[in-house]
């Protein structure tokens, strides 16, 4: 084994490719430390700097026989190291802007449906109200208030007085402030 250490990186990285295990290992002993130190400069957490230094030694040995070198061997581990932190990084702020998307959607839909169903809820109420109305009550009070129609109108179509619909229509509001007004302190 002191015979690889005395080795050059050409040399070593030569043996590796060859698949010679102990110039592999060689190479991991000679640069493991530093690639750390360099990775934890950037990312400062310690398992993640290990797993990254780990994956890279790990495909480096399963990619041996088709990796090429350009350059120095050191040139090329740091800027795998390099790379794997950029894709690091990149997954963690992707990851982020996911959640956080995922959070923003399910607070508003949430704030929505529940605001939706309330309000469901409360038409129901009304209506029900409404309906609970006497018969000739009920008709002027839904022309008036679900047709739209002025008073005056109201009374040509029904042919009574135009005070008779004034009436009516506020009779059935007291009726209905009455009875919502209790359901609601209920509620």
């Amino acid at each position: 084994m002191a015979a690889y250490s005395t080795f050059s990186d050409t040399e070593l990285f030569d043996l590796f490719k060859s698949g010679d295990h102990a110039a592999y290992k060689e190479i991991y002993n000679r640069y493991y430390a530093a690639l750390y130190i360099h990775a934890f400069k950037r990312l400062q957490e310690r398992e993640e700097c290990r797993d990254i230094i780990q994956e890279l030694f790990t495909n480096l040995w399963l990619k041996r026989a088709e990796t090429e070198l350009s350059g120095q061997l050191s040139g090329y581990l740091y800027t795998s190291v390099r790379n794997r932190i950029f894709d690091l990084l990149a997954r963690k702020k992707l990851k982020s802007s996911y959640l956080n998307s995922i959070q923003e959607f399910a607070a508003t839909n949430h704030i929505t449906a529940d605001h939706r169903i309330r309000q469901n809820q409360l038409t129901a109420i009304i209506e029900q109200e409404i309906q609970a109305l006497p018969t000739r009550t009920r008709e002027i009070f839904e022309l008036s208030r679900k047709g739209h129609f002025t008073h005056r109108e109201i009374a040509e179509q029904l042919d009574i007085s135009e005070q008779t619909v004034k009436t009516t229509v506020n009779n059935a509001l007291k009726v209905l402030r009455v009875k919502l007004g209790t359901m609601f302190f209920l509620l």
